[in-house]
């Protein structure tokens, strides 16, 4: 079961035109007043992306660590070693990026060279978070940036979206990570409670795609739409109370299904990825609480561990760059084998 990451909220001030976009590119009407600053708090810039650029070849040092055979000689991502897993010059969105799992798989996006769009509702996104943005800049030759949104607010968010993909001249991929978390018996549930669970972790993941979706067909280009479900979309967790979240993670699986079939037509991919157990700060505070779950947990799978949010990089990576360009409408279970038994 994926960890609870934020919810999004709207601060529309702070939506501003980057200082990337080409100045013949015009914004939307609404953004044409605003400040004019990069991003949230001036992050450190890395290169922007170019369209339609080919993969890096592989460096000089290639070919002398083949040789001697004392350094590796595999440089992952070039037009020589596996180039479809290269995200070089795309633009990706990644909801609920601003800590755990979303800030994992962006961090791994921009390793593969893409640049990256973190939406969170979290005026101030974790200390991790800079330092992610940190190292893209620094290290990656790339740039993530930050925008506050709530995913519960259509307009805000379409708005966000249009001006991301109006800056960049395109848009290439989404992870839609953000979601809620409430564990409380059925006969407890509350219609507001339950309501709450279904706007965020469904209808604002179905807001959220459509979004993105309507720019990638603006553009023409095609993309790849990534959603975060859970394995609780499939089975009932023995001991873990969670009726509603574990109904909105199997509409999140179902919605998959059905943008696939309705997008194919226009080159966009959306496959979902459900995780099992993953050891978060939060969960690790949930521990404290019922500590019989630290015991109990690892042995429901076949692994008999459990799992942390970096185990989850590969597919983020995989789902979204051109090695998964026959795939969708597909559910990537990562869940140690527990819903196998």
């Amino acid at each position: 079961m994926p960890p609870t990451t934020s919810l999004l909220r709207t601060t529309a001030s702070r939506y501003v035109r980057s200082s990337l976009v080409p100045s013949s590119r015009a914004l939307l009407p609404s953004f044409q007043t605003r400040l004019q600053s990069h991003d949230h708090r001036n992050p450190p810039l890395g290169n922007p992306p170019v369209v339609d650029r080919s993969p890096p070849h592989p460096p000089s040092e290639e070919a002398t660590a083949l040789k001697d055979n004392v350094k590796s000689g595999s440089f992952l991502g070039t037009t020589k070693r596996l180039p479809e897993f290269n995200l070089n010059d795309k633009v990706v969105l990644v909801t609920g990026a601003a800590r755990g799992l979303g800030l994992v798989q962006a961090e791994a996006l921009l390793e593969a060279g893409a640049t990256v769009y973190a939406l969170d509702r979290l005026e101030e996104p974790s200390k991790d978070f800079y330092r992610v943005q940190k190292k893209a800049a620094e290290e990656l030759g790339t740039t993530l940036h930050y925008r506050q949104i709530d995913v519960r607010d259509v307009p805000g968010l379409n708005e966000v979206v249009r001006s991301i993909s109006e800056s960049q001249g395109k848009l290439d991929g989404l992870i839609a990570a953000a979601g809620i978390q409430q564990e409380t018996p059925a006969l407890e549930y509350t219609a507001k409670d339950a309501n709450t669970m279904f706007e965020v972790n469904v209808t604002g993941v179905f807001m959220t795609a459509q979004a993105v979706a309507k720019e990638m067909i603006r553009w023409g280009r095609g993309g790849s739409i990534a959603m975060i479900a859970s394995m609780s979309g499939t089975v009932a967790n023995k001991g873990l109370i969670c009726p509603a979240y574990n109904a909105s993670k199997a509409g999140v699986i179902q919605l998959a299904r059905n943008l696939a079939s309705e997008w194919g037509t226009h080159g966009i991919r959306v496959n979902t990825i459900s995780p099992g157990y993953i050891v978060t700060a939060m969960v690790e505070e949930l521990f404290q609480k019922y500590p019989e779950r630290r015991r109990d947990w690892p042995t429901q799978n076949m692994l008999g561990q459990l799992s942390v949010p970096q185990q989850y990089r590969g597919a983020a990576v995989f789902l979204i760059s051109d090695a998964s360009s026959f795939m969708t409408a597909a559910d990537l279970r990562i869940d140690g084998g527990h819903s196998a038994w």
